[in-house]
């Protein structure tokens, strides 16, 4: 008997409403959320996507569209397509759906959500996480996750003399 096909990782790359059908409210699942651009993918992400899907029983990960991402980073970024970012992080087995977002920041997607996790790296303090409010409100709660040091998609962009 030959092993199971993998999944297809397009599967998990869903729209807004299609996201919001599988996870949305009501629901019997701990849903966890987090976002990030993920230009260049690298351990630190891995890490911090593993330990937060450890924290309930689906991860959805907001991804920043093309347009937000050189928005918030100027030209060239992002390094990598949104597509590609999509596939890429859709074909790792902590993540269980991707969305993207055009806005600056996630929180109308975090507020239509409303995960009972949302995560961020160590980077972050909790009360300057976006959406935190909303997630809080609704009985959810914040975790930070600690960061790789010396792991940045924008230490790795500068490196390869590509981004600021």
């Amino acid at each position: 008997m030959s092993p199971p096909r993998p999944r297809d990782p397009r599967a998990k790359i869903l729209d807004r409403g299609e996201l919001l059908r599988r996870f949305g409210r009501p629901r019997a699942e701990r849903v966890v959320f987090t976002n990030g651009c993920f230009d260049l993918l690298h351990r630190g992400h891995v890490e911090v996507l593993s330990g937060a899907r450890a924290l309930g029983d689906a991860l959805v990960v907001g991804l920043n569209s093309d347009a937000s991402v050189r928005r918030l980073k100027g030209a060239p970024r992002p390094l990598v397509s949104e597509e590609d970012r999509a596939l890429v992080l859709a074909a790792l087995e902590a993540v269980d759906a991707v969305t993207v977002f055009e806005e600056d920041t996630p929180r109308e997607l975090i507020a239509a959500l409303l995960p009972d996790v949302l995560v961020k790296g160590g980077d972050y303090r909790p009360e300057d996480v976006v959406g935190r409010r909303e997630v809080e409100d609704a009985g959810g709660v914040v975790r930070i996750l600690p960061l790789v040091e010396g792991r940045s998609s924008t230490a790795l962009a500068r490196g390869l003399g590509a981004a600021r």
